[in-house]
This record gives C-alpha cells, sequence and structure tokens, in this order.
C-alpha cells in the first residue's frame, strides 16, 4: 500500500489528485448538486460583463459615428460671429466641418395635390376648418385626427449641413436618398410619423412656413438610434431650408452642433487645447472623440456594476447553499476518513482531497453557470437594440468569462472549507467508534477562524470590484455581514424560544416537530440563514420595483394636464388661449419663461468664480457637476460649479408655489423684511441648483436678463419633484421683477378626448406655426411602456433570485438527512405512522419557514429603503400586503422543500439503519 505520508512532490500531488477522482465517485451527482448553487450567480456575473463588453467594444469601433466627428462643439444660444469666423477658417485650414442643429416643431401632413388650406379668420370658426375630411378614427386610436389641413405630430427637427454626417452612412428607404437632402427642400423622416400622419414617400410635410416633400423614410442614422420616436420622431432637413419655416426666433430653444474630422495622426486634445480660449470667449463646449468614449464607456461599467451587485449577491447566496450542502456531505464522509487516517493519511492530505473534490465539481458548476451566461448574452442584443444607441456586435468575451467561473470556484471552494476543515479531526480511532459529527475543537480553533477570516476579505474584495467608492464598498459589505449576522442571531432565538414554550398539552406531532429546532444536530441556522437570506433578496427587489412603479403612477395622477403648448410668444399667448377655449377645453397653466444667465454672485463675476474651463476641471454636464458634488466632503467651503455658472437658465415669474414644489428652508414672496441697503427683488432656487452655485438664503445673485442686469436676494430654497409632467424651473422670480421682460409662454390644458386633442393643435399650429404642442397621453404610454418592461426586468431579477434559493434551501435540508433518517426510524419502531411522521416535519418546516421568510421580510424593508434613499434618491414606500404574500410563498416552498428531501425518512427501514451502524 502505498505510504501517502512520504514527501514525494509532484508525484505526491498526482496521487493525491487521483485519489480525490476515485473517491468521489459515488457522490458526484450529490456534491455537484450542491455546487450548482452558484451556477446562477456565475450565469448573471457572465451574461452582464459580457454584455457590458461588447458595447464597450462597440463603442471604441463606433465612437467617432456616435459622437459625429472626432471633436464635437456644442452651444445653447446659436453660433456667435466668433465662433462662425473660428469655423470657417478650420474649414480652410482642411479641416472638414459639418453642422446640426435640432429643434422641437410641429410637423403637419398636406393632403395630396392640396397645396394648403387657409388659416382660420377666427377662434369660433375652428370647429369648421378643423373638421374631419379623409381619415375618420375611433375614440380608442391614438392617432391624430386629419383636419382640413392634414394630421399634426410634434416631431424632432434635425438640420444638418452638406458635411453630414463625417463618419458613418445614413441608410434610407427608398435606398440612396440622403444626398437629395442638400439639393432641393425635402425631408427624411421616421418611419413612425409616415404611419402617424397618414403620409407615404412623395407627400408634403409642412414645419412652420416652410413646405418639404418627403423624400424617404429613415433606416438607421450613425449614433441617433431614435429612442424618443413614440413622442418626437425625427425629422431631417437642410439646414439652409430651416430660415424659411421662420420656426428659430428670439427665445426659441434649439440644440446647435459641429463636428470637426481631423486628419489622420492628429492628436485631437493638442489640437483643441489651442482653440480653448476663442472657444471660451464664444461660449461653445468641446469635447474628443476620446473624452466621449471615456464617457459612454464609464456609464455601461457603472450600470454593468450596479446590475453586477445582483450577481455577486446570487453568488454569496449560493455559496451559503454550498456550506450546508457540503456540511452534509461531510457527514456522509466520516467513515472513509477515519479508513484513510487509519492507513496513514495525515488531515492535510485528508482536507486537500476533499478541497480538490469541492474545487472541481465547484468548477463544473461555475463552467455550466458559464454557458448559461454566454447564451442570455447572445439573447440580449435583440431584447434591447430599441434602446442602444449602436449596433452592438456579439461576441464571446474570455475575460468576462474566465472571471465568472474564477469566482464561482473562489466563492465555492471558500464556502466550503468551512466544513471542510472539521475533516482535520477525525481521528482514526473513528473508524471502530463512530461518532455522528466530527469532534469539535477543545479550545480556539485557528483554522475555522482563518476559514472565517477568509470568507470575509472574499465579500469585502469582490464588493470592491463592483462598487464605484470607498463608500459604497463599505455599505455594501456592512449591510451584507448585518443581513447574515441578523438571521443568525434569528435562529438562535428561535431555538431559545421554542425550547421555552413547547407545552405538554400540545398534540405530540406539534412538540416533536418544535423540539427538532432546538434538538442536537438541528438544522435551524442553516435553513433560517438560507431561506432568511433568499427572502431578503427576492423581496428586496420586488420593493424597489414597486416603489419604482408607484412613482411613475404617482407622477401621472398628479399631473393635472395633458396637453402643452410651447413656444408660444407674448403676442400669441391669447391667441393660442382664446382657441383652446374655443375648443371647451380649459387651460390650466399659462406660464411665462424667460431667459437668462447668471452674471455676478455677491459681487464677483462668473470669470472670478467659475473653474478655468478645460476637460480636466470644468463638469461637462449636469451629471459630471453631480459627481463633482459628491466628491466633496462636507467640511469642504462650497465652491460654484463650472456648469451652473455657464447655464442658460430658462426661468419663470409667480407669486405662488406650485403643487409640484416644497419649501426647504426660507420664506416665500414676502416673507421676509426688505434690507435696508442692497435687492429688494426676491429669488427662490432649488435645492440643488442652489448647492451648485454655492448660494445660500440672504446671498445675492445678479443675472443678465438678454442684456439687462438684474440684482435680486435668495430668500428661499424649493425642492422640485422633477418628474411631474408640468413646467419646473430653477429659479422662480416675482412677478414684478421679470413682467416686462422678453419672454414666451407654455400653456398647459387638459383634455380627455385623444380626437379634441388633435383638433385643437391642428388648429393652433395652422395660425400659429411656430408653435409646438403635444399629447402627454403619448408621453405616459411611453412611459407605460418602460415601466412594463422595467417591471418585467425587475421581476425576472426576483424570479431569478427565487430559482436561487431553492437549490440552497435543498443544501441546507440535506445538511442533516442522516439525522433525520436516523428519528424517523426510531419513531416508527416505536409505531409512528408515515402520516405523524409526515405532520412532525411539516411543523418543523413550517416554524422554520415563518422565521426565516419573516427575518428577511422585515431585512427587506430596510434593504429596499436604503436603494430608493441613497441610489434611486426616491421616498419609499413599504408594499405591506405584497410582501407579505412573498413571505408566505417562500413559506411554503420551505415545508415543499422539506417534504420533498424527507423522503427518505419515509423510505428507510429500521433493519437498514441496523445495518447502517
Amino acid at each position: 500500500m502505498t505510504d501517502l505520508n512520504r514527501p514525494t512532490g509532484g508525484e505526491q500531488r498526482s496521487s493525491l489528485f487521483s485519489l480525490a477522482w476515485r473517491e468521489s465517485r459515488s457522490t458526484r451527482r450529490r456534491l455537484l448538486l450542491y455546487m450548482s448553487s452558484i451556477s446562477l450567480g456565475v450565469a448573471a456575473l457572465v451574461a452582464i460583463d459580457s454584455f457590458a463588453g461588447n458595447i464597450n467594444r462597440s463603442v471604441r469601433a463606433q465612437s467617432r459615428a456616435l459622437v459625429g466627428g472626432d471633436v464635437s462643439f456644442s452651444a445653447r444660444q446659436g453660433w456667435t460671429e466668433q465662433s462662425d469666423a473660428l469655423f470657417d477658417s478650420l474649414a480652410k485650414a482642411g479641416v472638414v466641418m459639418a453642422r446640426q442643429t435640432s429643434f422641437a416643431s410641429m410637423a403637419t401632413a398636406s393632403l395630396r395635390g392640396v397645396p394648403g388650406t387657409p388659416l382660420p379668420s377666427s377662434p369660433d370658426s375652428l370647429a369648421s376648418s378643423a373638421a374631419p375630411t379623409r381619415t375618420t378614427m375611433s375614440a380608442e386610436s391614438t392617432v391624430p385626427v386629419r383636419g382640413a389641413g392634414g394630421l399634426t405630430r410634434l416631431a424632432q427637427i434635425r438640420a444638418v449641413t452638406e458635411a453630414y454626417p463625417l463618419y458613418g452612412e445614413v441608410l434610407t428607404e427608398p435606398a440612396g436618398r440622403w444626398d437629395e437632402l442638400q439639393r432641393r427642400p425635402v425631408a427624411l423622416i421616421d418611419p413612425a410619423l409616415l404611419i402617424a400622419l397618414d403620409v407615404v414617400v412623395g407627400d408634403t410635410l409642412t414645419l412652420g412656413y416652410g413646405k418639404f416633400v418627403i423624400a424617404a423614410s429613415l433606416v438607421s442614422v450613425p449614433g441617433d438610434p431614435g429612442m424618443a420616436a413614440a413622442i418626437g420622431p425625427r425629422v431631417y432637413i437642410a439646414d439652409r431650408f430651416v430660415e424659411s419655416t421662420k420656426l428659430l426666433t428670439v427665445g426659441s430653444r434649439a440644440d446647435y452642433e459641429a463636428f470637426a474630422r481631423l486628419e489622420p495622426g492628429v492628436d485631437a486634445a493638442a489640437w483643441l487645447g489651442g482653440l480653448r480660449p476663442v472657444l471660451d470667449s464664444a461660449r461653445v463646449r468641446a469635447r474628443t472623440v476620446s473624452e466621449s468614449e471615456s464617457s459612454l464607456t464609464e456609464s455601461i461599467d457603472q450600470l454593468a456594476n450596479f446590475l453586477g451587485i445582483v450577481g455577486i449577491v446570487a453568488l454569496l447566496l449560493g455559496g451559503v447553499g454550498v456550506a450546508s450542502g457540503v456540511n452534509a456531505w461531510v457527514a456522509r464522509k466520516i467513515d472513509i476518513v477515519a479508513v484513510l487516517r487509519c492507513v496513514g493519511a495525515t488531515s492535510r492530505q485528508v482536507l486537500l482531497i476533499y478541497a480538490t473534490q469541492a474545487a472541481l465539481m465547484g468548477l463544473v458548476g461555475a463552467t455550466l453557470g458559464a454557458a448559461i451566461g454566454v447564451g442570455i448574452q447572445f439573447l440580449l442584443p435583440g431584447l434591447l437594440q430599441d434602446v442602444l444607441p449602436l449596433d452592438v456586435t456579439v461576441q464571446l468575451e474570455p475575460g468576462a468569462i474566465a472571471v465568472g467561473i474564477g469566482l464561482g470556484v473562489w466563492i465555492a471552494l471558500a464556502f466550503a472549507l468551512r466544513p471542510l476543515v472539521a475533516l482535520r479531526r477525525i481521528s482514526p480511532l473513528q473508524a471502530i467508534r463512530r461518532s455522528v459529527n466530527p469532534p469539535h475543537a477543545a479550545g480556539i480553533d485557528w483554522a475555522t477562524w482563518t476559514v472565517n477570516l477568509f470568507i470575509v476579505l472574499t465579500v469585502v474584495g469582490i464588493s470592491a470590484t463592483r462598487a464605484n467608492t470607498p463608500r459604497d464598498v463599505i455599505g455594501f459589505s456592512a449591510g451584507i455581514a448585518g443581513v447574515l449576522v441578523l438571521l443568525l442571531l434569528s435562529a438562535a432565538l428561535l431555538s431559545r424560544v421554542a425550547r421555552l414554550t413547547v407545552r405538554p398539552a400540545w398534540p405530540y406531532v406539534v412538540r416533536q416537530g418544535i423540539a427538532n429546532l432546538y434538538r442536537p444536530a438541528n438544522q435551524t441556522r442553516s435553513v433560517v440563514l438560507s431561506l432568511g437570506f433568499g427572502a431578503f433578496l427576492v423581496t428586496t427587489l420586488y420593493l424597489v420595483q414597486s416603489n419604482l412603479l408607484a412613482q411613475l403612477r404617482i407622477t401621472e395622477e398628479a399631473s393635472r394636464g395633458n396637453l402643452i403648448f410651447f413656444d408660444v410668444q407674448d403676442d400669441q399667448s391669447l391667441g393660442v388661449d382664446s382657441i383652446v377655449r374655443a375648443a371647451q377645453l380649459p387651460v390650466i397653466q399659462r406660464t411665462p419663461i424667460v431667459t437668462m444667465r447668471v452674471a455676478e454672485i455677491n459681487g464677483k463675476t462668473v470669470a472670478e468664480l467659475a473653474p478655468r474651463r478645460g476637460s480636466d476641471t470644468l463638469p461637462q454636464d449636469e451629471a459630471a457637476a453631480q459627481r463633482e458634488r459628491d466628491a466633496r466632503t462636507s467640511d469642504e467651503p462650497r465652491r460654484p460649479s463650472g456648469w451652473a455658472l455657464r447655464r442658460e437658465y430658462r426661468s419663470t415669474y409667480r407669486d405662488t408655489l406650485f403643487t409640484g414644489e416644497v419649501l426647504a428652508s426660507g420664506a416665500w414672496f414676502g416673507g421676509t423684511p426688505a434690507p435696508a441697503t442692497g435687492p429688494v427683488d426676491e429669488v427662490s432656487l432649488e435645492t440643488d441648483i442652489a448647492e451648485g452655485l454655492g448660494v445660500t438664503l440672504g446671498d445675492v445673485i445678479t443675472w443678465d436678463v438678454q442684456g439687462v442686469p438684474i440684482a435680486t436676494r435668495v430668500t428661499s430654497l424649493r425642492e422640485v419633484n422633477w418628474a411631474r409632467f408640468e413646467p419646473n424651473f430653477y429659479a422662480v422670480f416675482q412677478s414684478r421683477t421679470l413682467e416686462k421682460a422678453p419672454k414666451t409662454f407654455v400653456l398647459l390644458a387638459a383634455s380627455d378626448d385623444e380626437r379634441a386633442s388633435a383638433l385643437v393643435q391642428s388648429a393652433v399650429v395652422r395660425r400659429y406655426p411656430n408653435v409646438a404642442s403635444i399629447d402627454l397621453s403619448l408621453v405616459r404610454k411611453t412611459v407605460g411602456e418602460i415601466s412594463r418592461r422595467a417591471s418585467l426586468a425587475i421581476r425576472f431579477l426576483a424570479m431569478f433570485s427565487l430559482a436561487m434559493g431553492i437549490p440552497v434551501l435543498f443544501s441546507a435540508v440535506a445538511a442533516t438527512r442522516r439525522e433525520r433518517v436516523r428519528e424517523g426510524v426510531l419513531l416508527k419502531t416505536l409505531g409512528a405512522t408515515r402520516a405523524q411522521i409526515g405532520r412532525i416535519l411539516v411543523s418543523e418546516y413550517a416554524v422554520l419557514g415563518v422565521l426565516g421568510s419573516l427575518s428577511g421580510l422585515l431585512l427587506s424593508f430596510g434593504g429596499a429603503w436604503a436603494i430608493m434613499t441613497y441610489i434611486f434618491d426616491r421616498p419609499f414606500t413599504a408594499a405591506t400586503g405584497q410582501a407579505l404574500g412573498i413571505s408566505f410563498a417562500m413559506m411554503l416552498m420551505a415545508v415543499a422543500i422539506g417534504m420533498l428531501s424527507g423522503r427518505d425518512v419515509f423510505k428507510e427501514t429500521a433493519m437498514s439503519a441496523l445495518r447502517e451502524n
């Protein structure tokens, strides 16, 4: 016989591996079942990381087409003479330039062969002039009705110059029509607009005062996926024909972009650095393709990390299942280990043999999970093609697969070592003197504590790979640890309470079932931990889902109007108001909007306050500004954000708070005494913009209102519900301050009849072609569809977590199968019937199920509150009824799995049990 103690180096390791493989033959299927607990967690990680890798790879390959060029420029107030001169000089220097102007407008279809329809002479003629002449509709239809002037729909206009796009190709149907855009007044439109306006290629589209022949429908445009087509379909026209529409007037909102294509080999960052002074003075933002690519990939990575947390939690839940299952597996190996010790195996060699088996089966389980994850990865592009801004090339990501399998094996081995270290304490004497469980260490078992520390470091290390900040790492790790500790305490409390509360007067089957909770080798801890952790995860995901959907429902219900008219000029507001009222629709709000910029804060100019403009110091958008605020410590002095200082503000004036606003601090207009010196005009700021500007109550802000300086005192701060379908503002002024300033209006009306809404929109756009309108019922339906998809995704995660808990529960129940069989045989020997043993099992698992699921339920309220508060920044509402339903379902699942795993108890005979002994 081979001497296992002989130090033979590689031969010894090979011998141990062969022995581990041969010894596992009888229990491979059972061990593989335990290790399958990690498969779903690995599948989630591989699918998420692989798809994120595919997107990032596609972003890098298509970044120039996505951004529009090697360098992109943008301005909110249009191009100045200075910026035009700069772009002209760049073009003369050999840089290929393209421009795009984007704005919203109403698109009206003219009847084929009908050049136009006279505008109604008065609001009283609305009914006759807007009567349908060509298309009839049912009340349930969502397509606008056709009046004498044709169907009307809000559209997103893209006016482009001849060189657009600099990278990529626009595909149209019929093919090859993009080149016609610059030759004559034609339009290329979204297919959705063809359907909405009931037009075909060759019909005429009216935009403002301009008319355009529909030359083709759009198939794809580089960098423009058209995700908002349900609300505002795209219409492409040539930039030189914008003037004919007369849509871009003072106060009109538009986005101005320009793109540059550099010669190969030119360093875009260095090239752009020389232009920064001119761009700053012209109020033009600029970004290189590398900066835009970094922003895109950073957002994708953050989303992947957030979704990956679900996979990590599933992996940890699987680890708990592995620990429970391996504990049962170890109990079956006591005799074999004792024999191995008799023939000379050391405790270290025994541990290596069974750790090798666990690692191999963990590898098989992780590989199976990786294969499932790859399958999901190839399904995702089809599900997400409508919302992705690029074509994703799906391919295997070896790095993601390797990381997923590696983490799976690591988690499996880490949690398997916890029960495996007990094998070191089995002595050769146990081969002839059986003990149900390995003996406990007399003192501190340093090996067990080392494994515990290893598991803790594993959780922290994995958290660090997914979290964005050290605070997130600490929060995630502490949250998981807190949940596990509280569940273990709940299990210990249950055992204690069960011992104290059981009464002799209770039925025997109930007393015996409850007594099993505190008997030697009980499974109270493992089942409560597994079931509670699974219930915690499932219920947390459900509560987050229900809160997010409830927020959307509250938003819809709180919005009083559904028909919005915007870009209404000062001299048009009464006319639009009369047309709406003539259709017997109530005008709920008539909100003035005044454009302005910050000139000074407390006597310091923007140039003195703002950080130096540059890609390293200036936040490029609001999201970047928020990251800058988050990174700032609480004891740092307030400093203004460049984004908040330099942006254009579209503000309003009124003397009352709206229902979507809450006064956070200060007093509303007139609530504070006028100062002895300084400005008397008051302004109320939204809390986030006040932080971005670095101001608080009492500070003085001087605004540049279209060339006129107006000084104001900050007298109140407001919290605004931006999710409401109503006009909201960063800055609200007293009426007396801005009522004489140049302004536009937004009108909010209410209509329950889609046909009436369409008639009014058609009438308004015929009289005032520059006015745009939108029926928010379309937005709500789009949001509802997004909500439905989000709900399905979150429910899938919940079902995924529930499926994850099933093998974990099986493993926990199997951990004490041997003791349960012995107990069942003893009860049958004493005369217990099959029905009595079944009721004993039901009593035990019902109590375990109630405690585990309720513990997870209570902890899930805390977890869901933290997610809603710190991640989604939304209030939390406990959906107690539905959560209790989930808890009850988890309890039933625990009872069902317990009874299913208890089949061996019913089948075992007294004789076979005696033979085993």
